[in-house]
């Protein structure tokens, strides 16, 4: 094969004894001939303490190669097809060495081997000197003069000082671009020639003769196993600018040659190749403009960044220059003319020795957060203008800063996503104040997602998902244009305007653009500075109010709870936010879940109950308004028109339509005043607020005092402060006591309120209740209670929900129910007695037990009796009033028997064991009651019933439970010496008989009712009615008899006669 060497150029063009005369400059026993010697090689190879005759023989010589008229014959020769091809080279004059430079501006355009050696050849020739390259030094003659670049003289520095002019040049035109009134400018023909003599170097950095000299070291350093041409050189050197062993001559250089880049992408040889048919294909530059606007590397990347967002095709390869360029543009501000124009000051003054690797423009964003002083506008703008430029939300390793910061957060929280996809950043977002944030990526995240939350185009899922709904429904334009009259900051607001209307409200956002609106209110929702809105009309507010809160999300936190003192405008953002979070359950920052309202909820095993954190602080202001609330606003406007007029408050909102759906259900009316679907969400409302306390405002008022003094370690959230005053209750102030008497009232009635004990016993539930509605819930888990798969946790659950209700009949809606008739005709007086919204301490039902003693009890309320008196009979604590007389005797007779963790009626067993020893009167009366109620039915005498188990059902199975009837048994089979009863049952009757004579002795009774109950209820009832019916048979005949005698017998005396007769029949009857 052809193989061109400048021997033969020379040869054939008759140049006389090149190899003697060019002999000297090569010392002796070098052939200039030889390869590496040649003139070609000696302009890149030779040292540079070249003596001077040496170099000047060099540049004559190079200067007759380019303007020979001969040398141009062989170029139109090796290159005739070439040149035929293109029309600029073929009209070019001959002598002038015109031709051969423009085969040299066109060489990426030759296809011709021997003609692309022979340029490739001619190449490094020319851009050895500025005055070789072809129209240059009558382009820029003047250029060089102004800028004083032609005080470089042969002989004074080395050999290759011609490349400092073109160097001289550069700096001249990087200068102007970063100065707002240049005192000196580049002409026009001078830019031009400057630019395209830096494309024209772009492929091999030996033609960028400054850059070559002054990178020698680095790139035999860094970049030794990279191959010459396409650029690649550059970019090994690009990569590594900022590492510390680079030089700063050749870090300067680079910078120098990155900034032409940015105002020309041909200057980049593989960002040009690689992208050029993409170019074509979008349009994205103009071939016969090639020094406008298209060329800035800034419109470039805008374009095809566009593209890719539109979702069009883009090549593998041009992506990948993008990529490289992106992130040149956010390591170094200073290749952003507009930065250095409009951020001087700033960087001076807030950034300066930052320079590096990014940390100079996240400095500038920290300050536009605020958190460093303040930004001027302009500043801001170029920020903005850049972040979009490079866009980092569509890789995250475009933000080096970034990158390094978050590397090991990426690597635990977001292992899962594939590296450089955009959710990366999203993912972040999600775990911003979690235990696997670390505070350098903290502080760089919110830098950065501050300008991408200024425009929604910067967030490219968003984007893709939302650019249909957002040209349908805001009519933006494209990715890369701009709108006055739709700002890239308004597009947001405009969609999430349209994410929750309904479908009578007219149009509404794609499920895809919905969820995506979702995602970013949640992020914002963390930080009040990602929301433009709220920070910009919120500005004093925030200082006014909130300057102390500083920690995640306590800003809007702290503007929610000022929300009636702020400004009007700010609290319309604030109000209006709010209003929209509320629509949208996923909004509240993911370190707070929603409860699950449904039972079904409760008893899915694919939802998590209860949430693990507490609620923040939208669930608090939503209390303020009803109409924060958006889906109960919905459900129920119109009944709370009308039926709760004139109440703005949510809370007294829900309490007004909850009081109204309890007194439906309590006095069973046809049809509920309150309609189904404002039901349903009234639940969803009422089960938020038992969650936090703080989402009851008026509880939380009342026992603000309560809860620092005996709640002040328990944590918000999961009613743990809820159930802290619960069980400190009876040391609760007045107001306080009253709020939770309430709050259980309404948790009894309607259980699945109860947050504690549906979280508690949600297992439990799914076992025993899965058919139970939320009304019977508390009431099928009672049921179970004594189950051996019951849990121990869940079962103590349940003993607190039951000694809560034994504390007041109103606690217990199936008691309530039951004996509405008996509570006001036998307790009328207890009533009458207790204060409004004041406990009863159990008196109502204690009342009721000695009623069901009496067996004047109505059969619904004696059944309910029946159930409470067995309960209590086996745990002394479901009897509020045992506990309240008792507590000292408990403690000191019965201490062992109150200690077991299994209560089976050992301490009321102990008691009466130990009646003789009581002392008080009332904790007497009290034991004395429970024997009187274990004489009406040996089912509330746990201990004799077990004792006698086997007995009954051996000799009193036919006989009906209730009014004493096995008890009577039992003791008939006791006086039958025909009967063996159990030894333990016979002992535990004897000591029974003994129980009750002494009670007989003690508590008398108080009258002819009292005691004709009691000899009704006596085991020994035959025994005393045949004695009493023979007493009025044997006065009866006595009467007679002194009648006869005295035949003297008033009316009024056979009045009485007849009573007595009458009495008589009556009691043998």
């Amino acid at each position: 094969m052809f193989k061109l060497k400048i021997k033969d150029i020379s040869e054939a063009l008759g140049i006389p004894g090149w190899r003697s005369g060019l002999a000297p400059a090569f010392g002796p026993g070098r052939d200039p001939g030889d390869p590496g010697s040649n003139p070609t090689s000696g302009s890149r190879c030779m040292e540079p303490a070249s003596p001077s005759a040496c170099v000047s023989l060099l540049w004559n010589y190079k200067l007759n190669l380019t303007t020979d008229p001969k040398f141009e014959s062989v170029a139109r020769e090796v290159c005739k097809s070439t040149i035929s091809e293109i029309k600029e080279c073929a009209d070019e004059p001959v002598g002038k060495g015109y031709l051969v430079s423009c085969l040299v501006d066109h060489r990426g355009n030759i296809t011709e081997y021997q003609c692309h050696q022979y340029i490739t050849k001619m190449t490094a020739i020319i851009f050895s000197d500025y005055r070789l390259i072809c129209g240059f030094m009558d382009d820029c003659k003047n250029d060089i003069n102004i800028l004083k670049c032609g005080s470089i003289r042969l002989g004074e520095k080395d050999a290759h000082s011609q490349g400092e002019v073109v160097s001289c040049l550069e700096k001249g035109l990087v200068k102007e671009a970063e100065e707002r009134d240049p005192k000196i400018q580049v002409s026009e023909l001078c830019k031009k020639a400057i630019l395209r003599v830096a494309e024209l170097s772009s492929d091999d950095f030996h033609l960028d003769r400054h850059l070559y000299f002054a990178c020698r070291d680095d790139r035999e350093r860094f970049c030794e196993n990279t191959q010459a041409g396409e650029g690649r050189v550059y970019k090994c050197l690009f990569n590594h600018k900022f590492e510390e062993s680079m030089s700063e001559k050749c870090r300067e250089a680079l910078t120098t040659r990155q900034k032409l880049i940015a105002q020309d992408y041909k200057v980049s040889y593989s960002l040009a190749k690689s992208c050029k048919s993409d170019l074509k294909k979008y349009r994205c530059n103009v071939e016969n403009l090639p020094r406008s606007r298209e060329a800035r590397l800034s419109y470039l990347l805008m374009c095809l960044e566009s593209a890719v967002h539109r979702g069009r095709q883009v090549s593998s390869e041009c992506q990948g220059e993008m990529l490289d360029y992106r992130r040149m543009l956010m390591e170094d501000f200073s290749l952003s003319p507009e930065i250095i124009l409009s951020c001087r000051g700033e960087i001076e003054h807030h950034c300066s020795g930052l320079h590096r690797k990014g940390r100079t423009l996240h400095c500038l964003m920290k300050v536009v957060r605020g958190e460093k002083g303040s930004l001027g506008m302009n500043c801001q703008q170029a920020l903005q203008t850049l972040i979009q430029e490079t866009d980092p939300g569509a890789d995250y390793r475009i933000d080096r800063a970034l990158n390094e910061a978050c590397e090991s957060v990426i690597q635990t929280a977001c292992k899962h996503i594939r590296s450089g996809d955009p959710m990366i950043l999203s993912c972040l977002m999600e775990h911003l104040y979690t235990e696997k944030m670390v505070e350098d990526c903290e502080h760089r995240l919110l830098e950065l997602q501050y300008f991408i939350s200024r425009d929604w185009k910067l967030d490219p899922v968003l984007y893709r998902k939302c650019q249909g709904d957002a040209s349908r429904l805001c009519h933006t334009h494209g990715w890369n244009e701009t709108s006055e009259l739709m700002p890239p900051g308004a597009v947001f607001s405009c969609l999430y305007r349209h994410a929750y209307r309904t479908e009578e409200q007219g149009r509404r956002l794609s499920r895809e653009c919905r969820a995506e609106v979702q995602r970013i209110l949640h992020q914002r929702a963390m930080d009040v500075k990602l929301d433009p809105a709220l920070q910009d009309k919120c500005l004093i507010d925030l200082g006014k109010w909130c300057s102390e809160k500083t920690e995640t999300g306590q800003e809007l936190e702290c503007l929610q709870d000022h929300l009636d003192d702020l400004a009007v405008e700010c609290r319309d953002i604030v109000g209006n936010l709010t209003e929209l979070e509320s629509e949208v359950s996923s909004l509240r920052p993911k370190d707070s879940r929603c409860p699950v309202y449904s039972l079904s909820s409760f008893l899915s095993p694919a939802l998590s109950w209860p949430p693990k954190e507490p609620i923040p602080s939208v669930g608090f202001v939503q209390m303020k308004d009803f109409r924060f609330s958006y889906k109960f606003k919905m459900a129920c406007k119109e009944d709370v028109l009308k039926l709760c007029p004139n109440i703005k408050k949510k809370v007294d909102v829900v309490i007004c339509l909850s009081t109204t759906v309890r007194n439906d259900t309590l006095q069973e009316a046809k049809e509920h005043r309150v309609s189904l679907k404002c039901r349903k969400q009234l639940r969803v409302e009422e089960l938020e607020m038992t969650e936090d306390i703080r989402l009851e405002p008026d509880l939380y008022e009342a026992c603000k005092t309560d809860i620092k003094n005996y709640c002040s370690t328990v944590q918000y959230g999961n009613a743990q402060i809820i159930e802290c005053l619960k069980e400190n209750k009876k040391q609760l102030s007045t107001r306080c006591h009253q709020k939770v008497f309430k709050l259980q009232e309404t948790e009894m009635m309607d259980p699945e309120l109860d947050y504690t004990l549906m979280r508690v016993c949600k297992q439990m539930i799914k076992r025993f209740c899965p058919e139970a509605d939320s009304k019977t819930m508390l009431q099928c888990l009672k049921q179970n209670k004594n189950s051996e798969l019951m849990d121990p946790k869940c079962k103590q659950m349940i003993t607190k929900r039951q000694i809560t209700q034994n504390t007041d009949y109103r606690l217990n809606p199936v008691l309530r129910k039951a004996c509405k008739a008996d509570i006001p005709k036998f307790c009328h007086g207890i009533l009458t007695k207790a204060k409004d919204d004041s406990e009863l301490e159990g008196q109502v039902i204690s009342c009721l037990k000695l009623r069901y003693a009496d067996q004047r009890l109505s059969s619904d309320c004696e059944d309910q009796i029946r159930i409470i008196i067995q309960e209590s009979a086996l745990d002394y604590r479901l009897d509020p009033q045992l506990q309240l007389h008792c507590s000292d005797e408990i403690s000191n007779l019965c201490a062992e028997e109150a200690a077991a963790q299994e209560q089976t009626g050992q301490v009321e067993e102990c008691l009466k064991v130990n009646l003789l020893k009581i002392k008080t009167d009332t904790c007497k009366k009290e034991v004395l009651n429970m024997l009187k109620e274990s004489k009406a039915d040996i089912f509330v005498d746990p201990v004799l019933h077990t004792a006698c188990a086997l007995d009954i059902k051996h000799h009193c199975a036919a006989i009906t439970p209730g009014r004493g009837r096995q008890m009577s048994c039992l003791m008939e089979a006791l006086e039958d010496k025909r009967v063996r009863l159990q030894p333990e049952c016979k002992k535990r009757l004897n000591d029974r008989i003994e129980m009750w004579s002494y009670a007989a002795k003690v508590a008398p009774a108080d009258g002819f009712s009292d005691l004709a109950m009691q000899v009704m209820t006596s085991p020994s009832k035959n025994y005393i009615l045949s004695v009493i019916s023979g007493s009025i048979c044997i006065l009866f005949l006595i009467g007679l008899m002194c009648g006869r005698i005295t035949k003297r017998v008033t009316r009024e005396l056979k009045d009485s006669r007849r009573y007595i007769y009458i009495i008589y029949i009556l009691l043998t009857c």
